[in-house]
C-alpha cells in the first residue's frame, strides 16, 4: 500500500516549509477584501503562513502580502488578520 503524500506549504513570513494542515491560508478573491481563511476552501489566490504570533507580527511589519498578492494591501487588512488570528487563539 502506497503511503498518501501530505502537502507541503511555505510560510510567507519565515519561509519554513510545514504541512498544509498546520498552516493558515491568506486569501486574495478576484474582487474583495484579503482575509484569514479558516476552512482552507475559500476561493482566491492563497499564501499561507505559520499558526504562530511572530509570523503574524512580521506580516504587517514587512508589508508581506503586498508583495505576496502583487497588489496594494491596506494597513486595515493587516489589523483585521491579526484581530482575527489573536481571537481564534
Amino acid at each position: 500500500m502506497k503511503e498518501k503524500k501530505i502537502p507541503m506549504r511555505m510560510c510567507i513570513a519565515c519561509h519554513a516549509m510545514k504541512p498544509k494542515k498546520e498552516m493558515l491560508r491568506i486569501v486574495r478573491p478576484k474582487e474583495g477584501e484579503v482575509f484569514i481563511d479558516f476552512t482552507g476552501k475559500a476561493a482566491g489566490r492563497g499564501a499561507y503562513i505559520c499558526d504562530d504570533p511572530a509570523c503574524i507580527c512580521k506580516l504587517r511589519k514587512a508589508r508581506l502580502l503586498n508583495k505576496t498578492f502583487s497588489c496594494d494591501v491596506p494597513l486595515e487588512v493587516y489589523g483585521r488578520i491579526e484581530e482575527d488570528f489573536f481571537a481564534k487563539k
